[in-house]
């Protein structure tokens, strides 16, 4: 098999945690005073997670209705 397969395996199965948010959210978060704060702060990865799924989908579509128009043939009779 492939190097790169390997390697990907590798990467695959050696996930390491990570602390993916930022200092001031994190201590908003932990906290634990205002779950308001926590509220949106998920409100708002949401929103940030929704929009490159909602442009690609809108992308996709748009090749696809482009290579997938039925050929319009002038009917000469």
């Amino acid at each position: 098999m492939k190097p790169k397969f390997f390697i990907l395996l590798i990467f695959l199965f050696l996930i390491i945690d990570a602390n993916a948010q930022c200092a001031m959210c994190r201590a908003v978060l932990e906290s634990g005073e205002d779950q308001s704060a926590a509220e949106g702060i998920n409100d708002g990865i949401m929103f940030l997670m929704a929009v490159p799924y909602i442009l690609v989908a809108t992308i996709g579509y748009i090749i696809y209705r482009k290579y997938n128009k039925p050929n319009k043939t002038e009917s000469t009779d």
